[in-house]
């Protein structure tokens, strides 16, 4: 497929998805424009195995030169390099737009939001997880009941840098004796936490299963007290400005199961 042909159904099936996460996006010549300033970049995959890949950037404030951009890539599978790549755009919009529209809009609706002890000072937001493969039950089972990334977190903490948004993406699965743990930050892998990672006691079956989960981390911001004005008597009791309410997590399973049964 020419580069021109990949490009233009890999943005048409980033409007597809984004329409599916209730977000309107159109292409705009190189970007794919979504609500505000938002938008979705494209570039080639490296290496001869990108027929099936793609690298999405999603820009969050376009026109500006220092403008974060979150930037992932996934894989996917299919019997044409077309279907290879919108599987690849769904397994992205799943997980990763997924949170970043949650990060937008703080409903609860498309991500869960923590702000695990482990990791001082950040916040975080995670998508549904992808699971797939063979006996997927087990391994979406034991992630419903553990909390990876603050067990990631000795490896995590030295690499994470300013305000953010930091994207995390864990990919693990495989097979007994066959098993593969990635860990990357901000699209470069994470030696350290990608060992840490490997480490943890998730069910490695008989069968190739795997499952993907992004996580966005943003640092928070401190609790302002109010001051008294000057010659006022201060109140009896100060409340400090209370951040607005976490979302109520639905866990990683639920999301899980949902994603499937929308078809995503």
């Amino acid at each position: 497929m020419r580069p021109q042909d990949r490009l233009a159904v890999i943005q048409r099936c980033v409007v597809r998805e984004m329409a599916r996460l209730g977000q309107v996006f159109t292409v705009d010549g190189e970007v794919v424009r979504g609500p505000g300033t938002t938008a979705v970049a494209v570039r080639e995959h490296p290496g001869d195995d990108g027929a099936g890949h793609v690298d999405l950037g999603y820009v969050l404030h376009l026109g500006r030169a220092d403008a974060p951009v979150v930037w992932d890539c996934a894989a996917g599978l299919g019997k044409t390099e077309e279907e290879k790549l919108a599987n690849a755009v769904r397994m992205w919009a799943t997980t990763t737009a997924s949170a970043l529209v949650e990060l937008a809009e703080g409903r609860g609706a498309h991500g869960d939001h923590a702000d695990p002890p482990e990791l001082p000072g950040w916040h975080t937001v995670q998508g549904p997880a992808a699971v797939f493969g063979f006996g997927n039950e087990r391994l979406a089972g034991w992630l419903a009941e553990h909390r990876v990334l603050p067990a990631l977190a000795p490896a995590l903490l030295p690499e994470l840098t300013g305000p953010g948004p930091v994207g995390v993406k864990l990919f693990l699965g495989g097979k007994a004796g066959d098993d593969v743990a990635e860990v990357r930050i901000n699209g470069e892998v994470s030696e350290a936490a990608s060992a840490a990672l490997g480490a943890l006691d998730w069910p490695r079956g008989e069968r190739l299963c795997w499952a993907r989960l992004f996580v966005l981390l943003t640092a928070r911001q401190p609790a302002v007290r109010p001051v008294a004005p000057t010659g006022a008597a201060a109140p009896a009791a100060v409340r400090t400005a209370a951040a607005p309410a976490a979302a109520r997590a639905r866990g990683l399973f639920g999301r899980w199961r949902q994603a499937r049964r929308a078809g995503r």
